[in-house]
């Protein structure tokens, strides 16, 4: 018996959710038809076909590529997406997979389905774009939102006469009114974007969406219209268009580019006016002031945007032990926690130098987290966990061979009133219900059991000369981002706390990666002690040069 994953998907709020359980019991019934065995059903809600980052059809993808599938079953191929490079692609992996697509619409899906359904998808959505464009242009010229709202404006919420909701109304919002003019007005006098941010923090002043402060949010991009002193609503002029958005390839993910101005539409709109012409003047005056400084122009002529930031062994994985938040840099080689440096928000205000955290990190994991007494604990830890889930799959195991034992019965007694000459309406569909359960035991019960842990006797050796390769061909260009990610993915955080006696740097790190690394050099972290989920931690106090003082569990 083939078996089949149902995959079902509707991409509009305004959608039912019902449309999610009409796809999937159509696609049932033709299931029972076909006599396939339904194993699990995905589903993506409000989630458009135009992307392949959701989550229901990646988990589809993933049971797909674990050869736990052999037909997938959709209402029709823009279900699973309307992008036609997208539907070839999954297409082509789940032809590797060996498991076939079948939709309601088209039936089995092949390379001719691909190629012309995946051209009418791709049509259908520019036609989509396009007239949602449209609508929107039509709002914006008649001074309405084309979407969104911006700091300093509430939503209108209200029915038309038709009773119908009206979408696009906004009014100001007093509070929030007052304090965009107060941010024009000190910057105007000199002030930096961070130096007022911290000053709202300081009086506990809520940002945008509830948030704290943040430099970037009122600095923005002037070309790009962004941030609060680059907002033309807070004159009276509704600009839109002013950006387009395109999907990367690679990513899934969509990225704005700059139209060009002759394409900018922008409307009138004098209700919605915040402050006078003078102060925006007097705003735009400094910016341009501060754009033609020499340094700053000398910053610009490097194009830094164009340059993909460099990966450091800790980027990303550092965290304030005050405010729980993240570090960042803090120049060339110094790293100090974000909210104590640009929103005033936290009192860790130390700064350190990113080649002294990275030595002891590499330091940590090498020296202390694989000791044999660290991993005896977790390797006792490990077990008790694992036995606990085997005495519940034991349970369970138990439960589906007694189900089994009942099916069986009663459908020896079905097949001895049929032979008996028993024939009713409902008889086959009941006798095909209880088979079908029957089958779907016998392929639960045929499951092998999970391996017994094993622990090389000399595991914390290997992994300690293994972090000490790794740690060597971090200086080596040619192999230092494969090194990077393999010693980069052992660590879980690092977090950095001031004390009164000194600084104390806590390494979490999962033992799971750790200990599968360290017995299968081959092998991806994790994946041979999948069934816990232990993470270990070590703690180093420094006084006078971060000396390694303890560990923990």
């Amino acid at each position: 018996m083939l078996r089949a994953a149902i995959y079902a998907r509707f991409s509009s709020q305004l959608q039912r959710e019902a449309s999610i359980e009409d796809q999937v019991r159509l696609c049932q019934e033709r299931a029972s038809r076909e006599g396939w065995q339904v194993t699990e059903v995905f589903s993506d809600m409000a989630l458009s076909g135009a992307a392949l980052l959701r989550p229901g059809l990646q988990s589809l993808l993933d049971r797909a590529g674990r050869g736990e599938i052999d037909v997938i079953l959709a209402e029709a191929l823009d279900r699973l997406s309307r992008d036609q490079a997208d539907v070839a692609t999954l297409y082509k992996r789940l032809s590797f997979y060996g498991v076939q697509i079948v939709t309601l619409a088209e039936g089995a899906v092949s390379e001719l389905h691909v190629g012309l359904k995946g051209t009418m998808n791709q049509l259908f959505l520019k036609d989509l774009a396009a007239k949602t464009r449209r609508g929107l242009r039509g709002r914006v010229e008649a001074g309405a939102s084309g979407g969104g709202n911006s700091y300093g404006y509430d939503v209108v919420r209200r029915l038309g006469s038709d009773g119908l909701p009206i979408t696009g109304e906004r009014r100001i919002n007093a509070a929030e009114a007052a304090i965009i003019r107060r941010i024009f007005t000190d910057f105007a006098a000199g002030q930096s974007p961070k130096a007022i941010a911290k000053a709202l923090n300081a009086e506990k002043v809520p940002g945008p969406r509830g948030s704290a402060w943040r430099d970037t949010a009122i600095r923005g991009h002037r070309q790009r219209g962004t941030g609060i002193l680059n907002n033309e609503l807070y004159i009276g002029k509704l600009t839109w268009n002013r950006l387009r958005y395109v999907k990367d390839p690679e990513t899934g993910k969509r990225v704005s580019r700059l139209n060009p101005k002759a394409e900018w539409i922008t409307t009138e709109v004098p209700d919605l006016r915040i402050m006078d012409d003078a102060l925006w003047a007097g705003v735009k005056r400094r910016q341009g002031e501060i754009d033609a400084e020499p340094r700053v122009q000398a910053i610009k002529a490097t194009r830094f945007w164009e340059q993909k930031r460099k990966t450091h062994l800790l980027t990303g994985l550092l965290r304030c032990g005050s405010c729980g938040g993240g570090f960042a840099a803090v120049g060339k080689d110094y790293l100090a926690c974000s909210a104590a440096r640009k929103l005033g928000t936290c009192s860790q205000k130390r700064s350190f130098r990113r080649d002294d955290l990275e030595a002891l990190v590499l330091d940590l994991l090498r020296e202390r987290l694989m000791q044999p007494e660290a991993v005896a604990a977790f390797v006792a830890a490990y077990g008790k966990q694992v036995n606990a889930g085997r005495a519940d799959e034991s349970a369970k195991r138990a439960r589906l061979e007694s189900e089994q034992a009942q099916l069986s019965r009663h459908l020896n007694g079905l097949y001895e009133a049929i032979a008996d000459g028993l024939r009713t309406p409902g008889l086959k569909a009941k006798l095909e219900d209880l088979e079908a359960r029957k089958a779907a035991i016998e392929t639960a019960l045929d499951a092998p059991l999970p391996s017994p842990v094993r622990l090389h006797p000399g595991l914390s050796e290997i992994y300690r000369r293994k972090v000490t390769d790794l740690a060597a061909t971090l200086s080596d260009p040619a192999i230092r981002s494969q090194a990077l990610d393999a010693i980069r993915g052992l660590i879980e955080s690092v977090t950095v706390v001031q004390t009164a006696a000194g600084t104390i740097l806590e390494l979490q790190g999962a033992l799971t990666a750790m200990l599968a690394f360290a017995q299968n050099a081959k092998s991806k972290p994790g994946e041979e002690l999948a069934e816990a989920d232990v993470v270990g931690s070590v703690k180093v106090v420094a006084g006078a040069g971060f000396e390694p003082a303890t560990f923990r569990l």
